[in-house]
């Protein structure tokens, strides 16, 4: 007997409403999962993306470390807004700018996150909140649908070691701290729906720092702190030992108990157990969950924006409008290859790539063990995020 979805026991209950960070949304978009299934060429229901590469920041978990060198185009804002009207034409629903840049550095910030609201696209947005100025956030914060700061440690110089390579630089810390308390304070002011959280990447050697970002969450009052993994490429170049994770579940474990009614900690127990080894082979998931680059790179997934995977890059939407990117042959000869036997998501890419949740739960789908169902229910918080 063929299993349904269980995404619903990754559910954590907030007071803004339902959030799933550790599982996925795929029975809220049955429509395009039931296209999928009947072979239809189909638009992603989110894109993750960058509007550059620019970004102040060094930090050891980065995966854009892995990711050079890249031919890349200087993305302009007509560029940037022209994409967002054919992302509107072909159905995808959610934009996270969260890719391989610091997105606020760049000219099209503000009205790419102001135009794709015109459009009907919902937005979200990592970022280390350096360049969070409160003019900035009054432009922006009613516009977007959740906020993710990169918090990478709950102390000053543990902040300043991992984002900034000196702990002597604890000032990047007092000033994104400064920048995540007005955007809290915005929120409560305007009484928004925007989620404000923020999200620690786990290095084994940088345990220490668990309880006091989960405290330091609380602390700041987001609506919530998560824990997730770091990925690495299938090299292993940034050095992440996955068997050390196992050493640390008292310590997430406590992290979490640390949540209150207005703030939770959740920890990606899912990717954190996994021990960087998905269990799928074939690479469903760029189907629903498409990466850009802040390059203007198009690619099934941000592990192949690297010069060395050239065959897996569709174009850049700098140069070529993106709905011609979506409708070529190209593209779709390489979204086959992905989800084909020749292709092997176990050996030839990196660990844990940002759709995991979502190829697993297809993979799943496809061979039967467990079917995703329609879901008519409440919807969750960010549910055009998969």
């Amino acid at each position: 007997m063929e299993k349904k979805s269980n995404y619903q026991n990754k559910t954590v209950s907030t007071k803004e409403g339902d959030l799933i960070l550790d599982s996925h949304k795929l029975s809220y978009h049955f429509d395009r999962v039931k296209a999928w299934e009947n072979g239809e060429r189909i638009a992603p229901v989110s894109v993750d993306m960058a509007l550059t590469r620019a970004c102040g920041a060094m930090c050891s978990f980065c995966y854009a470390m892995v990711q050079e060198p890249q031919e890349r185009a200087n993305i302009k804002t007509k560029d940037a807004l022209n994409l967002l009207d054919d992302f509107a034409e072909i159905g995808v629903r959610g934009v996270s700018l969260i890719s391989d840049g610091e997105s606020t550095l760049s000219k099209a910030y503000v009205p790419f996150i102001q135009h794709a609201a015109k459009v009907g696209i919902d937005v979200g947005n990592a970022t280390n909140g350096w360049e969070w100025e409160p003019d900035k956030i009054d432009q922006i914060l009613p516009f977007l649908t959740w906020v993710r700061f990169t918090v990478a440690a709950g102390t000053p110089k543990g902040y300043a070691k991992i984002m900034f390579k000196s702990e002597e630089h604890t000032e990047v810390f007092d000033r994104a701290m400064s920048h995540i308390k007005c955007a809290v304070d915005l929120k409560k002011k305007l009484n928004l729906k925007v989620t404000l959280g923020i999200q620690m990447v786990l290095m084994p050697e940088f345990k220490d720092e668990i309880i006091p970002f989960a405290k330091l969450a609380v602390d700041l009052g987001v609506d919530y702190g998560v824990i997730k993994h770091c990925s690495d490429d299938e090299f292993g170049t940034l050095g992440v030992d996955y068997s050390k994770y196992e050493n640390m579940y008292q310590l997430l474990d406590q992290a979490e108990k640390m949540s209150n009614d207005k703030t939770k900690v959740i920890v990606k127990w899912e990717k954190i157990k996994n021990k960087g080894k998905p269990p799928y082979n074939r690479f469903y998931g760029p189907q629903f969950l498409l990466q850009i680059s802040g390059s203007g790179l198009v690619a099934p997934s941000g592990m192949f924006f690297n010069a060395r995977y050239s065959k897996f890059h569709m174009g850049n939407f700098a140069d070529e409008r993106i709905i011609n990117i979506f409708k070529s042959n190209k593209y779709w000869k390489i979204m086959d290859y992905l989800a084909s036997p020749n292709f092997d998501a176990q050996t030839m890419m990196g660990t844990l790539p940002i759709q995991y949740y979502v190829s697993k739960a297809l993979d799943k789908h496809i061979k039967g063990i467990e079917k995703i169902t329609p879901n008519s229910g409440p919807k969750p918080l960010h549910v055009n995020f998969l």
